[in-house]
């Protein structure tokens, strides 16, 4: 997802990161900020026709952002939509897409001025585990034919108090904001935006049997080696799970016996 010519998201997000980190913990309302974009994007046709409207010149589409946010949003969030605006978006909705992840990493952002970005990333996982067995629960928060206030709101009952206040303000966004969605899987991706913020990839584990710590990391190592970053293990026992253990990477899906031949592999290179 890009502009055809102008500015990339990839440009905006370099862009945007020397501000988030001068805002510090304040990013968080940023993010709030893009959010309410986003939803104002989703919203309307007119506006998001008039914004990626390729027949537009980029200054033109500039000032029409600048005019609309102009009363009630911070001049930081004003400066990157002018600038992505300026692009040529291949889809109406990549701009609201865009928008979207300048938001998630704005929020992310705020949470690693302190420190708090992996219990952040641990408590998006932990919510979505929480709610594995929780169908009716799963159903409401996944619903776009229930008021998004409402769905917030249980997101608030859900967490409010016992997470931090970026994972509260995520989890809310990702019910609230469905977007065509459904609530656990989009958790698993902002999970996955803020390890790529710590450099890391996620592998989601699904083991029969509780893993000792000397376990994970082996496993951590293995999966170090054969993709060549840091990998967050994120885990969960099913009793069930076919061959003892399945985990993925991304797209990639690697079996016991994949693992078998890794570790095989690792005992030659270092004997």
């Amino acid at each position: 997802m890009r502009g055809t010519s102008g500015e990339s998201l990839t440009q905006a997000r370099d862009r945007f990161e020397p501000v988030l980190r001068s805002a510090g913990e304040s990013a968080l309302a940023l993010g709030e900020q893009l959010f309410a974009v986003t939803a104002a994007l989703d919203a309307s046709a007119p506006l998001r026709r008039s914004l990626a409207d390729p027949s537009r010149s980029g200054a033109d589409k500039a000032a029409l952002v600048t005019a609309v946010l102009a009363s009630g949003f911070d001049e930081r969030v004003v400066d990157l939509m002018a600038g992505l605006v300026r692009s040529r978006w291949s889809r109406e909705s990549d701009l609201a897409d865009a928008t979207e992840r300048l938001g998630l990493e704005a929020v992310l952002a705020s949470a690693q001025s302190r420190g708090a970005l992996e219990q952040v990333e641990d408590e998006l996982f932990r919510t979505s585990r929480a709610l594995v067995g929780q169908r009716e629960a799963r159903q409401i928060l996944s619903d776009d034919t229930i008021d998004p206030e409402r769905r917030a709101a249980f997101v608030h009952a859900l967490l409010g108090g016992k997470a931090d206040r970026a994972t509260e303000v995520l989890a809310v966004h990702a019910t609230r904001a469905l977007r065509g969605r459904r609530f656990v899987p989009t958790l698993g991706w902002i999970g996955e935006v803020a390890a790529e913020r710590r450099q890391r990839l996620v592998a989601s584990v699904t083991s029969a049997t509780v893993l000792t710590q000397a376990q994970l990391d082996r496993l951590a190592a293995l999966l170090e080696r054969a993709y060549g970053r840091a990998v967050q293990l994120n885990v969960t026992v099913d009793p069930a799970v076919l061959g003892g253990m399945r985990v993925q990477v991304g797209a990639d899906v690697v079996d016991s016996t994949v693992l078998a031949r890794l570790a095989d592999a690792r005992r030659r290179l270092v004997s």
